[in-house]
């Protein structure tokens, strides 16, 4: 008997939401995986260090596994009004961020790279130190001093008040004012080891258990609050409306013109190694 692929995503709920016919046994035909849920930092050094078939990545990790790991077309998170937010405890302008001690998520993450590449316009002086803590803990250390603003990701969007924190800058909306692009946040990328046929057949798992999603969001509703670090339902369902669209289910044209835009604006500002124009072949399209 063929051993299950191994797949690991966050448990975040546009993930679970997106994942749950396939991992479950629900979409006929599908690879059968073992599933590992960790935070998108985790998965991204997983990635890196080649350790898994599938997983759910940062944009910003690709040009560091595209030797390794092909992007698959469809399942990832990209969007419109769905960026980092950079919070403060005070209203203020960028300006205040010079020189300012800043928490974020990961220095692999597509927020962080955003982040810079909003700060290189916006605060010309330069921040200062950055510091790295998981999403969650991000907005309690804004709202408690031990960090000047904070880089905040996922349904912190919807809660952020409820910490008495100001949102400074959205690296979202700054992103599609310069580019006129939706915004590339989560890859799903496979081992290109798997071979053609395989890689077809994770794309075509990956839209049927989207599609079967949205036909029935009932099926999963458990699995999903379940997963969901005690979030409250409204918000679980504003954050599978956001991050759960048209490009989960296929990442298109436009799409890929925004990966490639992020990828290329971080190298030109040596934010990342630059990616060769073949490299992000979109493997394994319908």
């Amino acid at each position: 008997m063929t051993p299950p692929l191994t797949l690991a995503h966050s448990s975040c709920p546009n993930d679970t939401f997106v994942f749950h016919a396939w991992t479950h046994g629900l979409v006929p035909g599908a690879p059968a995986v073992e599933v590992t849920l960790a935070d998108i930092d985790i998965t991204n050094g997983l990635a890196e260090r080649g350790e898994l078939d599938v997983l759910k990545v940062s944009y910003g990790v690709l040009p560091y596994i595209l030797g390794a790991y092909t992007l698959l077309p469809c399942g990832g998170a990209v969007g419109r009004g769905c960026g980092p937010l950079v919070l403060v405890g005070e209203p203020g302008d960028p300006t205040a961020l010079s020189g300012a001690r800043i928490a974020v998520p990961s220095t692999r993450s597509t927020a962080y790279l955003l982040f810079r590449l909003w700060a290189a316009g916006a605060v010309p002086a330069g921040v200062g130190e950055i510091v790295v803590m998981p999403f969650h803990e991000i907005m309690p250390a804004v709202r408690d001093g031990l960090v000047d603003a904070g880089l905040v990701i996922h349904e912190a969007r919807f809660t952020y008040g409820q910490y008495g924190l100001h949102c400074l800058a959205d690296m979202g909306e700054e992103w599609e004012k310069q580019t006129g692009l939706p915004i590339p946040l989560g890859a799903i990328v496979a081992k290109r080891s798997l071979g053609d046929r395989v890689l077809r057949e994770l794309a075509d798992a990956l839209r049927a258990s989207v599609r079967f999603a949205w036909t029935t969001p009932e099926t999963s509703r458990a699995y999903v609050l379940a997963q969901a670090q005690e979030m409250e339902p409204a918000v679980v369902d504003q954050h599978i409306d956001l991050y759960v669209n048209p490009f989960t289910a296929e990442l298109g044209e436009e799409g890929h013109q925004a990966v490639r835009a992020l990828l290329d604006r971080s190298a030109e500002e040596g934010l990342l190694p630059p990616v060769a124009p073949g490299a992000l072949d979109l493997r394994a399209e319908p």
